[in-house]
């Protein structure tokens, strides 16, 4: 089944009517049918820039419902994170895209869904390898 990482623009633009990229995403998601997968990090940045328990609860029940898969990271990918915030501090890389960039190495995925293209077209994995946009 094929995967796809999940950055907090897509997210937001789910959840708010009124976010300008709303019709693309969910477009976009009805016809999709593979694996979703993004991480904490993504999601209380979600959780932020959402505004409110009334926008941000039903996507919680979303995800409950099995419509986004939550990738833990611990210690360990905390610490390479930062590895990668530093690499990447002339952007500056935040730590919600550099969870993705660590959830990409764990699960051998480069395909992201993201409206935040310049920073995501400028990453690049181990071996220069670049991530897909969708």
């Amino acid at each position: 089944m094929e995967t796809v990482l999940v950055d907090t623009g897509p997210l937001v633009a789910l959840a708010s009517r009124r976010d300008k990229h709303h019709t693309t995403c969910v477009d976009w998601l009805a016809h999709y049918r593979g694996r979703l997968l993004t991480t904490w990090a993504v999601l209380t940045e979600f959780s932020h820039l959402c505004g409110s328990v009334e926008t941000a609860l039903p996507f919680y029940r979303w995800i409950e419902k099995g419509g986004l898969e939550l990738m833990a990271l611990g210690r360990d990918e905390l610490v390479a994170t930062i590895d990668w915030i530093e690499q990447y501090a002339d952007r500056p890389m935040d730590l919600a895209d550099a969870s993705l960039v660590i959830a990409a190495l764990n699960v051998g995925c480069t395909q992201i869904w993201t409206l935040d293209r310049a920073d995501f077209e400028t990453y690049r994995l181990p071996g220069r390898k670049r991530f897909t946009l969708v």
